[in-house]
């Protein structure tokens, strides 16, 4: 008995000493891990020195004298830190500090489709099955060629500045800068207005998107009390620095908004077609133009994209990164969507939120927590590039406090909260944002600019960026963006803007203003909600 006592105590032992080299083999394997990724980015902050010795283009200088520049200010900041916050590990680095391409990549599609996923099965009961996936498809390949258009021109105008010696440090440059710096006064009062007053939309459009969520959670309180309740949640995004600090929030983001749209999609599919259901769109033209700008709305969601790009830490490799993002978001729109109008049909003409039709489950009332918090990233990321004009105006973008800016960013979020309360129109304002604004903001300014920065020979030849391989030509990139200014002016803004607006002034007819609860249950307790 004794051996076998002894025997017993020694296996345990032998266990423990496995369990506890396993966990300790682990333990060291982890922080390797960290270790490697956070290297992966220090590497990605240093400049290129290979083909210094080489000859270089306009292009290359470009790009050398942009990372050159950045790398000096992360430099001289770095001398100035205690050398215990210059470790190798840094946690603060790997979830705050981001400027890589994939943490440009990250917030670009985690932007790009937010509370839109939940508009775009209204959409199609709008524009039909085929209509909706080939304008998809056209505008999303419309709008990343359109942001690299705009990634083209802040390359230029960065290079042509530090070349005059000009530096940006505690600066962030924005979009109506770099119209300033190229074309002058009146582009950039012109891309100061849409640019602002989109961004402007964009974020009361999260925060009525909020209201409209919760709602189908808890219905205790009605959508105009909840627009109170998260206008003060969003409020809280003045204490985010800029878009450096996104990281690990645009990571989150899109996981969220990838549960979201999958989820969307095998609800549909195991619930399956509504009795009676039926597919009749296109029926009438404004609703089909309505439905084309909400999804011309949906792929213009690059307004923020020269914060994104002085962020990053090398710039010019943003030029493919949101062709990248929208593939992805193509693989979360498109099934969502489709599987939504499959199963309810014209149901979803009366419900722009695809919330509203879908059972009641645990799955569900995750998703609607997940966009929740997607919907307070994505209205921090409309409202930072406002914060920036305002401490510019107001002659504080230059302080260091964290405080002192956040305190100073609260009088943006107030016209926001106000507007949101006075247009409750979940759906159809983001048809009418898209067609006022976002087709000049994103679509006409962006290509008018490029033609007019490169319409000599001499900018041509001394262009900072060439034109792209698949497209070498410049006669060919003028070619495609008179087509885009036309198409953009004349359905975009023409038609668009029709139809839009006389869908949205029906909103205010049969809701009002200050409507307190948009789409909700009748006080009798029929299913039916307003038409």
């Amino acid at each position: 008995m004794r051996r076998t006592s002894q025997s017993t105590e020694n296996t345990a032992f032998i266990s423990t000493i496995e369990s506890g080299w396993v966990f300790e083999t682990k333990t060291r394997e982890f922080f390797l891990c960290l270790i490697f990724f956070n290297l992966l980015h220090e590497r990605d902050k240093s400049p290129d020195k290979r083909g210094k010795n080489k000859t270089m283009v306009p292009q290359k200088q470009a790009e050398e004298a942009i990372v050159s520049n950045e790398t000096g200010n992360e430099t001289r900041g770095e001398e100035n830190e205690d050398e215990s916050q210059q470790s190798m590990f840094n946690i603060k680095n790997i979830l705050w500090h981001g400027g890589s391409a994939w943490d440009a990549w990250f917030s670009c599609a985690s932007n790009q489709v937010a509370q839109v996923l939940l508009t775009l099965p209204y959409s199609f009961s709008q524009l039909g099955m085929l209509s909706g996936i080939l304008l998809q498809v056209f505008y999303g390949l419309m709008g990343s060629w359109t942001a690299y258009l705009i990634s083209v021109l802040y390359v230029e105008y960065r290079s042509r500045k530090e070349k005059e010696n000009v530096s940006f440090k505690n600066h962030v440059i924005q979009w109506f800068e770099v119209l300033d710096g190229l074309l002058g006064p009146y582009w950039k009062a012109a891309g100061l207005a849409f640019n602002c007053t989109f961004l402007l939309f964009g974020s009361v459009i999260q925060l009525i998107a909020c209201a409209s969520n919760i709602y189908y959670i808890n219905d205790k309180l009605d959508k105009r009390t909840w627009t109170y309740i998260f206008g003060a949640c969003c409020a809280t995004t003045v204490f985010i620095p800029s878009f450096h600090n996104y990281r690990i929030w645009s990571f989150i983001g899109l996981g969220m908004t990838t549960y979201t749209a999958w989820y969307m999609a095998i609800a549909a599919l195991i619930h399956g077609q509504a009795e009676g259901v039926t597919h009749s769109g296109p029926t009438k033209l404004v609703l089909y133009f309505t439905g084309a700008t909400n999804i011309l709305y949906t792929f213009g969601g690059h307004a923020v994209t020269v914060e994104i790009m002085h962020a990053m830490w090398k710039p010019q490799k943003f030029k493919y990164i949101y062709l990248l993002a929208t593939l992805y978001v193509f693989t979360l729109t498109i099934p969502s969507a489709s599987a939504v109008y499959w199963a309810f049909g014209d149901q979803l003409l009366n419900h722009s939120n695809a919330f509203s039709l879908l059972p009641k489950t645990g799955f569900r009332d995750a998703a609607v927590i997940l966009m929740l918090i997607h919907q307070f990233i994505t209205f921090g990321f409309a409202c930072t590039p406002l914060y920036f004009v305002w401490e510019k105006v107001i002659g504080m973008h230059d302080t260091k406090s964290l405080c002192l800016r956040a305190l100073v960013r609260l009088p943006v979020v107030i016209p926001i909260w106000f507007l949101a309360i006075i247009f409750p129109f979940f759906g159809p304002i983001n048809s009418a944002v898209g067609a006022l604004l976002v087709s000049f903001t994103v679509y006409i300014i962006p290509a008018l600019a490029h033609m007019l920065t490169y319409r000599t020979a001499s900018a041509r030849q001394n262009a900072a960026e060439k034109p792209p391989f698949f497209l070498p030509s410049w006669t060919a990139m003028y070619a495609v963006n008179a087509v885009i200014v036309v198409w953009v002016l004349v359905i975009g803004f023409g038609f668009g803007g029709w139809a839009s607006m006389t869908n949205f002034i029906r909103q205010i007819d049969t809701f009002g203003l200050f409507a307190k609860c948009y789409q909700c249950k009748a006080p009798t307790g029929a299913a039916a909600e307003h038409h």
